[in-house]
C-alpha cells in the first residue's frame, strides 16, 4: 500500500531567486537539527549526469533517535532509526528517497518537486494518470497561515505576517497576500508542487506511522519555508558559488556539532 499526498508552496520569490534560498535554507536548518548524537551527516555532495539529466547529488545520513514518535521508538530496535536521504536536485524538478535499511523494502518516503513560476494554480504537475491522481490528497501550505503552526514551533522572528525584507521590501504577508501578489505584475511569484509518496509496511503501525509521516511532512515544508521566507535578506545577493563554499563549510560543521552538545531541533511533536 503507497500513500500519495501533494503540497503547494507558494512563495514571493521567483524559481531562480529560490534555487539560492532553498539550497541556504537546508544548510541552515541541518544546523539547527544537528547535535547530542544526532542530526545530520553529509556522505556526499557532487554534481551529476544521468539519462540527459543534470544536477547535483547529495547523500546524507539522517541520525534520528529522538525525531520520531514514542510508539516507534518503544519497538525499533537499537541502530534502526537511521535513515539515508538521496537526492537528484535537477533543478527546477528535484526528486529526494529516503530508506532505512532496517526496514528495507518495507519503507521508503520519496518527494518529487517541480518549481513552477505561479502561485498553485498547476494541476497535476507530476503527470499522474488519471485515478491516482484522484486518490492524491492535496494540502494547501500557506506560510502566513499561523494556525498551520504547531504551537511549538512558533518563532516570531519566521513570521512572515511580521516580517519585512530590508532588501526586497517585500512582505508582511497579511491574509489576503496570494490575491495581491497575483494582481502585482512586479512582485516575482513562484510554486513549490511537492508530491510525497510513502510505503510503510509494518503489521499494526501501518496507518498510525503513515498518519505520523505525512502530519510531519506538511509540518516541515510550513516550518521551512516561512523560514526561507524570512531569512531572504541573508540570501538574496548570494550566487551558486557562494551556495556550494557554505555547503562545504556545513559539511564540517555537521560533522562536529553532530559529535558534540546536546540533542536540537524538531522532536517529534506528539506520538499520537
Amino acid at each position: 500500500f503507497v500513500l500519495f499526498s501533494f503540497s503547494r508552496v507558494a512563495l514571493p520569490c521567483s524559481v531562480q531567486e529560490y534555487q539560492v534560498g532553498q539550497l541556504y535554507s537546508v544548510a541552515e536548518a541541518s544546523k539547527n537539527e544537528t547535535g547530542g548524537g544526532e542530526g545530520i551527516q553529509v556522505l556526499k555532495n557532487e554534481p551529476y549526469e544521468k539519462d540527459g539529466e543534470k544536477g547535483q547529488y547529495t547523500h546524507k545520513i539522517y541520525h534520528l533517535k529522538s525525531k520520531v514518535p514514542g510508539f516507534v521508538r518503544m519497538i525499533a530496535p537499537e541502530g534502526s532509526l537511521v535513515f539515508h536521504e538521496k537526492a537528484w536536485n535537477a533543478y527546477p524538478y528535484c526528486r529526494t528517497i529516503v530508506t532505512n535499511e532496517y526496514m528495507k523494502d518495507d519503507f521508503f518516503i520519496k518527494i518529487e518537486t517541480w518549481h513552477k513560476p505561479d502561485l498553485g494554480t498547476s494541476e497535476n504537475v507530476h503527470d499522474l494518470d488519471p485515478n491516482t491522481w484522484k486518490s492524491v490528497e492535496v494540502v494547501h501550505v500557506d506560510i502566513a497561515d499561523r494556525t498551520q503552526v504547531e504551537p511549538a514551533d512558533y518563532k516570531a522572528d519566521e513570521d512572515p505576517v511580521l516580517f519585512q525584507s530590508v532588501k526586497t521590501k517585500r512582505g508582511p504577508l497579511g491574509p489576503n497576500w496570494k490575491k495581491e501578489l497575483a494582481a502585482d505584475e512586479d512582485c516575482p511569484k513562484m510554486c513549490a508542487y511537492k508530491l510525497v509518496t510513502i510505503k510503510f509496511k509494518w503489521w499494526g503501525l501501518q496507518n498510525k506511522v503513515e498518519n505520523f509521516i505525512q502530519k510531519q511532512e506538511k509540518r516541515i515544508f510550513t516550518n521551512f519555508h516561512r523560514q526561507l521566507f524570512c531569512w531572504i535578506d541573508k540570501w538574496i545577493d548570494l550566487t551558486m558559488e557562494d551556495i556550494r563554499r557554505m555547503e562545504d563549510e556545513t559539511q564540517r560543521e555537521l560533522e562536529a556539532l553532530r559529535n558534540q552538545g546536546q540533542v536540537r531541533g524538531t522532536s517529534a511533536a506528539n506520538d499520537e
